[in-house]
Protein backbone atom coordinates (compact mmCIF):
# COMPACT_ATOMS: atom_id res chain seq x y z
CA UNK A 1 0.00 0.00 0.00
CA UNK A 2 1.28 3.29 -0.93
CA UNK A 3 0.71 6.20 1.60
CA UNK A 4 0.38 9.88 -0.01
CA UNK A 5 0.97 12.51 2.93
CA UNK A 6 0.62 15.78 0.75
CA UNK A 7 -1.18 18.96 1.89
CA UNK A 8 -1.12 20.21 -1.56
CA UNK A 9 -4.50 18.44 -2.16
CA UNK A 10 -4.14 18.36 -6.29
CA UNK A 11 -0.50 17.31 -6.67
CA UNK A 12 -1.91 14.36 -4.26
CA UNK A 13 -4.64 13.19 -5.68
CA UNK A 14 -2.80 13.84 -9.83
CA UNK A 15 -0.28 11.13 -8.30
CA UNK A 16 -3.22 8.92 -6.47
CA UNK A 17 -5.04 8.73 -9.81
CA UNK A 18 -1.28 8.26 -11.96
CA UNK A 19 -0.85 5.57 -9.16
CA UNK A 20 -4.17 3.88 -9.57
CA UNK A 21 -3.98 3.99 -13.41
CA UNK A 22 -0.83 1.79 -13.54
CA UNK A 23 -2.27 -0.65 -11.06
CA UNK A 24 -0.76 0.53 -7.72
CA UNK A 25 -2.74 0.47 -4.42
CA UNK A 26 -3.08 3.82 -3.09
CA UNK A 27 -4.81 6.23 -0.53
CA UNK A 28 -4.19 10.00 0.67
CA UNK A 29 -4.24 10.48 4.36
CA UNK A 30 -3.40 13.79 6.58
CA UNK A 31 0.30 13.15 8.17
CA UNK A 32 -1.34 12.98 11.83
CA UNK A 33 -2.95 9.42 10.19
CA UNK A 34 0.19 7.68 9.11
CA UNK A 35 1.09 5.67 12.48
CA UNK A 36 -2.27 3.93 12.03
CA UNK A 37 -2.38 3.52 8.45
CA UNK A 38 0.83 1.66 8.95
CA UNK A 39 0.08 -0.45 11.37
CA UNK A 40 -2.77 -1.52 9.08
CA UNK A 41 -1.24 -1.77 5.90
CA UNK A 42 0.99 -4.73 5.51
CA UNK A 43 3.72 -3.32 3.95
CA UNK A 44 3.42 0.38 3.54
CA UNK A 45 5.32 3.01 1.16
CA UNK A 46 5.48 6.80 2.16
CA UNK A 47 5.01 9.25 -0.18
CA UNK A 48 5.43 12.70 1.37
CA UNK A 49 4.85 15.89 -0.20
CA UNK A 50 4.54 19.83 1.58
CA UNK A 51 3.15 19.36 5.08
CA UNK A 52 2.06 22.98 6.77
CA UNK A 53 3.64 22.31 9.88
CA UNK A 54 6.74 21.35 8.25
CA UNK A 55 7.62 18.63 10.54
CA UNK A 56 9.24 16.72 7.65
CA UNK A 57 12.42 14.99 9.12
CA UNK A 58 10.90 14.64 12.55
CA UNK A 59 8.14 12.54 10.87
CA UNK A 60 10.76 10.74 8.98
CA UNK A 61 13.02 9.76 11.71
CA UNK A 62 10.15 8.54 13.62
CA UNK A 63 9.40 5.65 11.08
CA UNK A 64 12.64 3.83 10.59
CA UNK A 65 10.61 0.72 9.56
CA UNK A 66 9.13 2.70 7.04
CA UNK A 67 10.49 3.90 3.18
CA UNK A 68 10.31 7.32 2.36
CA UNK A 69 9.53 8.69 -1.55
CA UNK A 70 9.70 13.20 -0.98
CA UNK A 71 8.17 14.75 -3.69
CA UNK A 72 9.19 18.65 -5.21
CA UNK A 73 13.03 20.02 -5.31
CA UNK A 74 12.53 21.99 -1.87
CA UNK A 75 13.12 18.46 0.02
CA UNK A 76 16.33 17.48 -1.49
CA UNK A 77 18.34 18.18 1.19
CA UNK A 78 16.20 15.22 3.00
CA UNK A 79 18.03 12.24 0.48
CA UNK A 80 20.40 11.99 3.41
CA UNK A 81 18.55 10.17 5.44
CA UNK A 82 18.58 6.46 5.70
CA UNK A 83 14.68 5.52 5.17
CA UNK A 84 14.42 8.04 1.99
CA UNK A 85 14.65 6.10 -0.69
CA UNK A 86 14.04 8.69 -3.54
CA UNK A 87 12.66 12.20 -4.96
CA UNK A 88 9.52 12.31 -7.27
CA UNK A 89 9.69 15.11 -9.53
CA UNK A 90 6.97 16.50 -11.62
CA UNK A 91 5.83 16.21 -14.49
CA UNK A 92 5.22 12.16 -12.54
CA UNK A 93 7.54 9.72 -14.84
CA UNK A 94 5.91 6.52 -14.98
CA UNK A 95 9.44 4.37 -15.57
CA UNK A 96 10.98 6.48 -12.60
CA UNK A 97 8.52 6.34 -10.20
CA UNK A 98 8.03 2.24 -11.11
CA UNK A 99 11.98 2.29 -10.31
CA UNK A 100 11.32 3.78 -6.90
CA UNK A 101 8.21 1.74 -5.63
CA UNK A 102 11.13 -1.04 -6.67
CA UNK A 103 13.96 -0.18 -4.40
CA UNK A 104 11.12 1.01 -1.64
CA UNK A 105 10.20 -2.85 -1.91
CA UNK A 106 13.52 -4.09 -1.37
CA UNK A 107 13.98 -2.00 1.62
CA UNK A 108 10.75 -3.06 3.18
CA UNK A 109 12.10 -7.18 1.57
CA UNK A 110 15.82 -6.60 3.53
CA UNK A 111 14.74 -5.06 6.43
CA UNK A 112 16.48 -6.67 9.64
CA UNK A 113 14.42 -9.24 11.44
CA UNK A 114 11.48 -8.38 9.32
CA UNK A 115 11.07 -12.16 8.52
CA UNK A 116 12.02 -13.41 12.20
CA UNK A 117 9.99 -11.36 14.32
CA UNK A 118 6.23 -12.75 12.66
CA UNK A 119 7.56 -16.00 13.17
CA UNK A 120 9.57 -17.47 15.82
CA UNK A 121 9.94 -20.67 14.35
CA UNK A 122 11.28 -19.14 11.27
CA UNK A 123 14.73 -20.39 9.45
CA UNK A 124 14.89 -23.48 12.19
CA UNK A 125 18.36 -24.64 11.63
CA UNK A 126 19.21 -22.45 8.52
CA UNK A 127 22.36 -20.89 9.90
CA UNK A 128 24.84 -18.33 8.36
CA UNK A 129 24.84 -14.35 7.27
CA UNK A 130 26.14 -14.40 4.18
CA UNK A 131 24.35 -13.25 1.32
CA UNK A 132 23.79 -16.51 -0.41
CA UNK A 133 22.18 -17.75 2.39
CA UNK A 134 19.92 -14.53 2.85
CA UNK A 135 18.89 -14.63 -0.77
CA UNK A 136 17.95 -18.94 0.10
CA UNK A 137 15.97 -17.01 3.27
CA UNK A 138 14.16 -14.85 1.13
CA UNK A 139 12.97 -17.12 -1.62
CA UNK A 140 11.72 -19.29 1.69
CA UNK A 141 9.61 -16.40 2.66
CA UNK A 142 8.06 -15.69 -0.59
CA UNK A 143 7.11 -19.59 -1.89
CA UNK A 144 5.95 -20.40 1.91
CA UNK A 145 3.22 -18.05 1.72
CA UNK A 146 1.68 -20.39 -1.69
CA UNK A 147 1.32 -23.96 -1.98
CA UNK A 148 3.30 -23.90 -5.07
CA UNK A 149 5.56 -26.94 -5.99
CA UNK A 150 9.60 -26.34 -4.62
CA UNK A 151 12.22 -27.88 -6.35
CA UNK A 152 15.39 -27.86 -4.05
CA UNK A 153 19.10 -28.04 -5.82
CA UNK A 154 22.47 -28.24 -4.74
CA UNK A 155 25.11 -30.54 -3.82
CA UNK A 156 24.70 -33.92 -1.42
CA UNK A 157 25.04 -32.53 2.31
CA UNK A 158 24.30 -28.28 1.98
CA UNK A 159 21.41 -29.16 3.98
CA UNK A 160 18.25 -29.42 1.06
CA UNK A 161 15.92 -31.13 3.47
CA UNK A 162 16.81 -27.80 5.78
CA UNK A 163 15.32 -25.91 3.58
CA UNK A 164 12.06 -28.00 3.19
CA UNK A 165 11.36 -27.59 6.49
CA UNK A 166 11.31 -24.37 7.02
CA UNK A 167 9.44 -23.65 3.59
CA UNK A 168 6.53 -25.87 5.88
CA UNK A 169 7.45 -24.34 8.66
CA UNK A 170 6.32 -21.15 7.37
CA UNK A 171 3.43 -22.07 5.25
CA UNK A 172 -0.11 -22.28 6.08
CA UNK A 173 0.35 -25.69 6.46
CA UNK A 174 3.24 -25.76 9.00
CA UNK A 175 0.36 -27.54 11.97
CA UNK A 176 0.02 -30.39 9.30
CA UNK A 177 2.99 -33.13 8.91
CA UNK A 178 6.06 -32.75 7.54
CA UNK A 179 6.79 -35.97 5.63
CA UNK A 180 10.17 -36.79 4.17
CA UNK A 181 10.73 -39.81 1.77
CA UNK A 182 14.16 -40.55 -0.05
CA UNK A 183 13.44 -41.85 -3.59
CA UNK A 184 16.98 -43.06 -4.01
CA UNK A 185 16.64 -45.36 -0.59
CA UNK A 186 13.61 -47.32 -1.08
CA UNK A 187 13.42 -49.84 -3.96
CA UNK A 188 11.58 -48.96 -7.45
CA UNK A 189 8.85 -52.26 -6.95
CA UNK A 190 8.26 -51.07 -3.69
CA UNK A 191 8.08 -47.16 -4.12
CA UNK A 192 4.64 -46.86 -5.34
CA UNK A 193 3.40 -48.90 -2.06
CA UNK A 194 5.23 -46.17 0.34
CA UNK A 195 4.43 -43.50 -1.65
CA UNK A 196 0.28 -44.17 -1.96
CA UNK A 197 -0.45 -46.79 0.20
CA UNK A 198 -1.81 -50.55 -0.62
CA UNK A 199 -4.89 -52.59 0.25
CA UNK A 200 -4.86 -55.43 1.99
CA UNK A 201 -4.49 -58.65 -0.43
CA UNK A 202 -2.55 -55.99 -3.14
CA UNK A 203 0.58 -58.42 -3.59
CA UNK A 204 2.49 -60.72 -1.27
CA UNK A 205 2.65 -59.81 1.59
CA UNK A 206 0.10 -57.26 1.80
CA UNK A 207 -1.87 -58.75 4.95
CA UNK A 208 -3.37 -55.86 5.83
CA UNK A 209 -3.97 -52.24 4.26
CA UNK A 210 -1.74 -49.84 4.39
CA UNK A 211 -1.42 -45.87 4.45
CA UNK A 212 1.07 -44.54 1.99
CA UNK A 213 3.16 -41.18 2.39
CA UNK A 214 0.60 -38.92 0.52
CA UNK A 215 -2.04 -40.03 2.61
CA UNK A 216 0.08 -39.44 6.11
CA UNK A 217 1.34 -35.65 4.77
CA UNK A 218 -2.63 -34.97 4.26
CA UNK A 219 -2.91 -31.27 5.13
CA UNK A 220 0.93 -30.72 5.58
CA UNK A 221 3.67 -31.22 3.18
CA UNK A 222 5.63 -34.03 1.07
CA UNK A 223 8.87 -34.02 1.19
CA UNK A 224 10.41 -36.31 -1.64
CA UNK A 225 14.52 -35.83 -1.40
CA UNK A 226 16.72 -37.31 -4.44
CA UNK A 227 13.86 -37.15 -6.76
CA UNK A 228 16.12 -37.39 -9.46
CA UNK A 229 16.91 -41.36 -8.30
CA UNK A 230 12.98 -42.04 -8.64
CA UNK A 231 12.77 -44.57 -11.30
CA UNK A 232 10.81 -43.35 -14.89
CA UNK A 233 7.64 -45.49 -14.19
CA UNK A 234 7.04 -44.25 -11.06
CA UNK A 235 7.62 -40.75 -12.64
CA UNK A 236 4.34 -41.35 -14.62
CA UNK A 237 2.36 -41.76 -11.72
CA UNK A 238 3.56 -39.11 -9.88
CA UNK A 239 3.18 -36.47 -12.93
CA UNK A 240 -0.74 -38.09 -12.77
CA UNK A 241 -1.00 -37.80 -8.62
CA UNK A 242 0.36 -33.18 -8.97
CA UNK A 243 -2.39 -33.41 -12.41
CA UNK A 244 -5.32 -34.32 -11.29
CA UNK A 245 -4.17 -34.10 -6.97
CA UNK A 246 -6.00 -37.92 -6.67
CA UNK A 247 -4.38 -40.84 -6.29
CA UNK A 248 -5.68 -44.41 -5.43
CA UNK A 249 -3.72 -46.95 -3.18
CA UNK A 250 -2.15 -50.19 -5.12
CA UNK A 251 -4.92 -52.70 -5.11
CA UNK A 252 -7.60 -50.32 -4.57
CA UNK A 253 -10.22 -48.39 -6.68
CA UNK A 254 -11.58 -45.38 -4.25
CA UNK A 255 -9.58 -41.88 -5.51
CA UNK A 256 -8.13 -40.19 -2.45
CA UNK A 257 -7.84 -36.30 -2.42
CA UNK A 258 -4.38 -35.47 -2.58
CA UNK A 259 -4.36 -32.55 -0.12
CA UNK A 260 -0.30 -31.92 0.07
CA UNK A 261 2.04 -29.61 -0.78
CA UNK A 262 4.85 -31.16 -2.87
CA UNK A 263 8.41 -30.17 -2.22
CA UNK A 264 11.54 -31.98 -3.88
CA UNK A 265 15.27 -31.95 -4.15
CA UNK A 266 17.82 -33.39 -5.87
CA UNK A 267 21.80 -33.23 -6.39
CA UNK A 268 21.37 -34.26 -9.71
CA UNK A 269 21.72 -31.76 -13.04
CA UNK A 270 18.12 -33.28 -14.00
CA UNK A 271 18.48 -31.34 -17.07
CA UNK A 272 20.78 -32.96 -18.30
CA UNK A 273 19.19 -36.12 -17.23
CA UNK A 274 16.17 -34.75 -19.83
CA UNK A 275 18.54 -35.24 -22.58
CA UNK A 276 19.46 -38.54 -21.47
CA UNK A 277 15.84 -39.60 -21.17
CA UNK A 278 16.66 -40.47 -17.49
CA UNK A 279 14.13 -38.25 -16.07
CA UNK A 280 10.49 -36.51 -17.86
CA UNK A 281 10.38 -33.65 -19.29
CA UNK A 282 6.71 -32.91 -17.97
CA UNK A 283 7.35 -33.89 -14.65
CA UNK A 284 10.72 -31.44 -14.18
CA UNK A 285 8.44 -28.23 -15.14
CA UNK A 286 5.88 -29.55 -12.59
CA UNK A 287 8.42 -29.69 -9.74
CA UNK A 288 10.36 -27.06 -11.22
CA UNK A 289 7.30 -24.24 -10.44
CA UNK A 290 9.81 -22.18 -7.72
CA UNK A 291 13.40 -23.56 -8.26
CA UNK A 292 16.03 -22.61 -4.81
CA UNK A 293 19.55 -23.13 -5.19
CA UNK A 294 20.94 -23.94 -2.03
CA UNK A 295 24.97 -22.96 -1.78
CA UNK A 296 27.80 -25.44 -1.50
CA UNK A 297 30.16 -24.73 1.79
CA UNK A 298 32.51 -23.52 -0.05
CA UNK A 299 30.67 -20.91 -1.51
CA UNK A 300 30.07 -19.64 1.97
CA UNK A 301 32.87 -19.79 3.55
CA UNK A 302 32.51 -17.16 5.80
CA UNK A 303 29.35 -19.41 7.38
CA UNK A 304 32.00 -21.81 8.78
CA UNK A 305 32.36 -19.57 12.09
CA UNK A 306 28.84 -19.85 12.94
CA UNK A 307 27.95 -23.50 11.77
CA UNK A 308 30.66 -25.04 14.10
CA UNK A 309 29.36 -22.95 16.97
CA UNK A 310 25.57 -24.94 16.03
CA UNK A 311 27.35 -27.93 15.33
CA UNK A 312 29.37 -28.25 18.53
CA UNK A 313 25.88 -27.22 20.05
CA UNK A 314 23.83 -30.17 18.76
CA UNK A 315 26.72 -32.75 19.85
CA UNK A 316 26.95 -31.43 23.08
CA UNK A 317 23.56 -31.81 23.62
CA UNK A 318 23.38 -35.15 22.60
CA UNK A 319 26.96 -36.43 24.50
CA UNK A 320 27.35 -33.53 26.92
CA UNK A 321 30.77 -32.42 25.61
CA UNK A 322 31.86 -30.02 23.71
CA UNK A 323 34.80 -28.72 21.57
CA UNK A 324 36.13 -24.74 21.11
CA UNK A 325 37.86 -23.91 17.66
CA UNK A 326 40.88 -20.71 17.30
CA UNK A 327 40.81 -18.06 15.50
CA UNK A 328 43.48 -19.68 13.26
CA UNK A 329 41.32 -22.94 13.05
CA UNK A 330 38.46 -21.62 11.79
CA UNK A 331 40.34 -19.03 9.13
CA UNK A 332 42.06 -23.20 7.60
CA UNK A 333 38.60 -24.56 7.38
CA UNK A 334 37.43 -21.57 5.79
CA UNK A 335 40.11 -22.49 3.07
CA UNK A 336 38.98 -26.31 3.01
CA UNK A 337 37.08 -27.12 -0.03
CA UNK A 338 33.96 -29.48 1.76
CA UNK A 339 32.91 -32.22 -1.08
CA UNK A 340 30.79 -33.17 1.52
CA UNK A 341 30.04 -29.73 2.64
CA UNK A 342 28.13 -29.34 6.15
CA UNK A 343 27.80 -33.37 6.68
CA UNK A 344 30.87 -33.40 6.47
CA UNK A 345 32.38 -30.32 8.42
CA UNK A 346 29.06 -32.03 11.32
CA UNK A 347 31.07 -35.00 10.83
CA UNK A 348 34.63 -33.54 11.86
CA UNK A 349 32.92 -31.47 14.45
CA UNK A 350 31.79 -34.92 16.30
CA UNK A 351 35.45 -36.01 15.66
CA UNK A 352 37.51 -33.38 17.15
CA UNK A 353 35.00 -33.52 20.15
CA UNK A 354 35.70 -37.63 20.72
CA UNK A 355 39.31 -36.27 20.32
CA UNK A 356 39.66 -33.03 22.06
CA UNK A 357 36.91 -33.00 24.51
CA UNK A 358 35.76 -29.76 26.12
CA UNK A 359 39.43 -28.46 25.04
CA UNK A 360 40.44 -25.82 22.27
CA UNK A 361 41.23 -26.81 19.29
CA UNK A 362 44.24 -25.23 17.19
CA UNK A 363 44.95 -25.78 13.62
CA UNK A 364 47.81 -28.82 14.27
CA UNK A 365 44.90 -30.95 15.88
CA UNK A 366 42.92 -30.71 12.76
CA UNK A 367 43.50 -33.84 10.60
CA UNK A 368 46.05 -33.00 8.07
CA UNK A 369 43.78 -32.24 5.18
CA UNK A 370 42.00 -29.78 6.84
CA UNK A 371 45.20 -27.75 8.00
CA UNK A 372 45.47 -24.83 5.13
CA UNK A 373 47.20 -22.41 7.40
CA UNK A 374 51.12 -22.80 7.93
CA UNK A 375 51.20 -22.71 11.86
CA UNK A 376 54.06 -24.05 13.45
CA UNK A 377 53.18 -26.77 16.47
CA UNK A 378 53.40 -25.45 19.76
CA UNK A 379 56.02 -28.12 21.66
CA UNK A 380 56.59 -27.46 25.41
CA UNK A 381 59.71 -27.08 26.92
CA UNK A 382 59.97 -28.57 30.35
CA UNK A 383 62.62 -27.84 33.19
CA UNK A 384 65.55 -30.57 33.57
CA UNK A 385 64.17 -31.52 37.07
CA UNK A 386 60.65 -32.92 35.50
CA UNK A 387 62.76 -34.40 32.66
CA UNK A 388 65.33 -35.98 35.28
CA UNK A 389 62.00 -37.50 37.14
CA UNK A 390 60.81 -39.01 33.67
CA UNK A 391 63.81 -40.37 32.89
CA UNK A 392 63.88 -42.05 36.50
CA UNK A 393 60.78 -42.94 35.68
CA UNK A 394 61.21 -44.97 32.45
CA UNK A 395 64.54 -46.34 33.60
CA UNK A 396 63.32 -47.95 36.60
CA UNK A 397 59.91 -48.58 35.83
CA UNK A 398 60.46 -50.77 32.91
CA UNK A 399 60.47 -54.42 32.54
CA UNK A 400 63.64 -56.33 31.76
CA UNK A 401 63.90 -59.84 30.35
CA UNK A 402 67.44 -60.97 31.69
CA UNK A 403 69.59 -63.22 29.70
CA UNK A 404 71.21 -65.49 31.90
CA UNK A 405 73.30 -67.36 29.32
CA UNK A 406 74.43 -64.20 27.68
CA UNK A 407 77.85 -64.03 29.20
CA UNK A 408 78.95 -61.01 27.42
CA UNK A 409 76.14 -59.36 29.98
CA UNK A 410 78.02 -58.32 33.48
CA UNK A 411 76.03 -58.36 36.61
CA UNK A 412 76.43 -54.60 36.81
CA UNK A 413 74.88 -53.74 33.35
CA UNK A 414 72.21 -56.16 33.95
CA UNK A 415 71.36 -54.96 37.12
CA UNK A 416 71.41 -51.73 36.12
CA UNK A 417 69.38 -52.50 32.86
CA UNK A 418 66.48 -53.50 35.12
CA UNK A 419 66.19 -50.90 36.80
CA UNK A 420 68.04 -52.72 39.99
CA UNK A 421 70.41 -50.39 42.04
CA UNK A 422 73.58 -51.68 41.95
CA UNK A 423 75.42 -52.86 45.57
CA UNK A 424 78.35 -50.38 44.98
CA UNK A 425 75.71 -47.26 44.00
CA UNK A 426 75.75 -45.19 40.92
CA UNK A 427 76.34 -41.27 40.31
CA UNK A 428 73.26 -40.90 39.22
CA UNK A 429 73.63 -37.45 37.35
CA UNK A 430 76.31 -38.70 35.67
CA UNK A 431 74.61 -42.16 34.57
CA UNK A 432 71.28 -40.13 33.23
CA UNK A 433 73.84 -38.23 31.46
CA UNK A 434 76.07 -41.05 29.96
CA UNK A 435 71.95 -42.19 29.01
CA UNK A 436 71.08 -39.12 27.44
CA UNK A 437 74.41 -38.90 25.25
CA UNK A 438 74.09 -42.11 23.96
CA UNK A 439 70.11 -41.83 22.61
CA UNK A 440 71.37 -38.44 20.99
CA UNK A 441 74.21 -40.44 19.26
CA UNK A 442 72.38 -42.84 18.32
CA UNK A 443 69.89 -40.50 17.21
CA UNK A 444 71.75 -38.54 15.17
CA UNK A 445 73.96 -41.63 13.68
CA UNK A 446 70.60 -43.13 12.16
CA UNK A 447 69.47 -39.87 10.49
CA UNK A 448 72.99 -39.55 9.30
CA UNK A 449 73.32 -35.91 11.65
CA UNK A 450 69.96 -34.71 10.25
CA UNK A 451 69.10 -32.65 13.41
CA UNK A 452 65.49 -32.05 12.54
CA UNK A 453 64.60 -35.71 12.12
CA UNK A 454 66.57 -36.82 15.19
CA UNK A 455 64.77 -34.32 17.24
CA UNK A 456 61.64 -35.76 15.87
CA UNK A 457 62.72 -38.98 16.85
CA UNK A 458 63.83 -38.08 20.23
CA UNK A 459 60.62 -36.25 20.78
CA UNK A 460 62.26 -32.50 21.73
CA UNK A 461 62.25 -29.14 19.94
CA UNK A 462 65.06 -29.13 17.34
CA UNK A 463 66.37 -25.74 19.06
CA UNK A 464 66.43 -28.30 22.36
CA UNK A 465 68.49 -30.70 20.76
CA UNK A 466 71.08 -28.31 19.27
CA UNK A 467 71.60 -26.96 22.58
CA UNK A 468 72.72 -30.35 24.01
CA UNK A 469 74.41 -31.18 21.20
CA UNK A 470 76.63 -28.12 22.41
CA UNK A 471 76.85 -28.93 25.80
CA UNK A 472 77.78 -32.48 24.98
CA UNK A 473 79.87 -31.56 21.89
CA UNK A 474 78.20 -34.12 19.90
CA UNK A 475 78.92 -32.76 16.89
CA UNK A 476 80.03 -34.78 13.69
CA UNK A 477 83.49 -34.31 13.53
Amino acid sequence: MILILDDNNNRAQGLSYALTFVGEANKVIPHTELAQAAKTAQEAIVVLGALNQGEHQQLIKAHPELPFLLIGETLKPLLDIANVIGLISEPFNQDITTQLLHDCQQYLRMKPCAGAAKNPKAFNGLVGDTEAVNHVRFLISQVAKTDANVLILGESGTGKEVVARNVHLLSGRNKGPFVPVNCGAIPGELLESELFGHEKGAFTGAISARKGRFELAQGGTLFLDEIGDMPLQMQVKLLRVLQERSYERVGGTKPIQADVRVIAATHRNLEEMIEAGDFREDLYYRLNVFPIENPALRERAQDIGLLLKELTKRVQQQSGQGVKFTDRAVESLQAHTWPGNIRELGNLVERMVIMFPDQVVDVPDLPSKYQHVDVEAFVPEYPEELLERQALNDIFGAGFVEEEDDPSINEHSRSTDMGMLPDEGIVLKDYLGELEISLITQALERHDYVVARAAEILGVRRTTLVEKMKKYDLNRD
